[in-house]
């Protein structure tokens, strides 16, 4: 079963909350561990997310071929190398 396209943007967006703090904390330069989980602040709830950060840039690293324009200029943005 494939992620509607809305789901698909929603996770996109909450994977690129959690790389923009790690960016802000720990710089461009120091890769994510892939255990790696960062909270992040959501619209509409009372507590953090975790986001597994290290996880989704595997995964949006594997399916880059499906990126928009907007989404690999987002994470060139961030210091993302491959995008």
């Amino acid at each position: 079963m494939t992620k509607s396209p809305r789901k698909a943007q929603q996770a996109f967006q909450r994977g690129l909350a959690a790389l923009t703090q790690w960016v802000e904390r720990e710089g461009a330069d120091r890769s994510v561990p892939r255990g790696h989980g960062e909270p992040i602040a959501v619209h509409g709830e009372a507590e953090p997310v975790t986001v597994k950060l290290g996880i989704c840039i595997t995964n949006t690293k594997t399916r880059r071929d499906k990126l928009t324009t907007d989404q690999l200029d987002a994470l060139r943005k961030l210091g993302v190398g491959w995008a």
